[in-house]
């Protein structure tokens, strides 16, 4: 093979991957509004300043730019989570978790998902029929926070069973703690973190009876 025969790899296209990032941002900053009318592909394209053509160029569709948007969020929470390895004391592990979503769900981007979320389908066999890239980032979100919890209790001698409990119920009593934040709550609310920090570590830590 010749040197003009030598298959050169692609280059990065520095501009659509700028266009792609700006959009994603843009769509973000739409969805983050909670107007159930910002989840619009069409309508977050003119927001944007761009066509609805220069968006199916770079998402292909709708599924495809909701999938992306959560795509981009995961992304940027990749290491929210990193000090609760196993080298850091249990407690401050899970107080680091509830601390991590109680200020994080009331970010731009967990806004936007909310929103998101409210507006796509409940029942997730027509999520997936709907929206099948969105509905696997989804399941990937929830096997990403799985690992999370597990890796946080990897030390500690837990049923498995007791792990995935606690990782179903935390996001939502932390929604809960969140709501009454924003709606002004006379609740103790650090209070209840600490409760909720506290039960948690008493659960994982006391073995189930048979």
């Amino acid at each position: 093979m010749t040197d003009a025969e030598v298959v050169q790899p692609p280059r990065t296209n520095r501009r659509g991957d700028a266009t792609r990032k700006n959009m994603l941002d843009a769509a973000l900053r739409a969805l983050s509004t909670g107007d159930p009318g910002a989840v619009s592909a069409n309508r977050i394209a003119k927001e944007i300043g761009a066509t609805w053509g220069a968006v199916k160029y770079q998402f292909g569709d709708a599924d495809g730019l909701w999938a992306a948007v959560l795509r981009r969020t995961a992304e940027r929470r990749a290491h929210s989570f990193e000090s609760t390895e196993p080298t850091t004391p249990l407690r401050a592990r899970v107080a680091a978790i509830i601390d991590t979503l109680y200020d994080g769900l009331t970010a731009t981007d967990s806004r936007a998902i909310e929103n998101l979320r409210a507006a796509l389908p409940r029942d997730p066999l027509e999520l997936e029929r709907l929206y099948p890239q969105t509905a696997a980032e989804l399941k990937s979100w929830g096997q990403s926070w799985l690992a999370t919890c597990q890796q946080a209790f990897s030390d500690v001698d837990v049923d498995p069973d007791r792990v995935r409990e606690v990782a179903a119920f935390i996001p939502g009593a932390m929604r809960g703690i969140t709501s009454e934040r924003q709606l002004g709550s006379f609740a103790d609310l650090d209070l209840a973190r600490r409760g909720l920090t506290n039960a948690i570590v008493a659960y994982v830590s006391t073995r189930a009876h048979s």
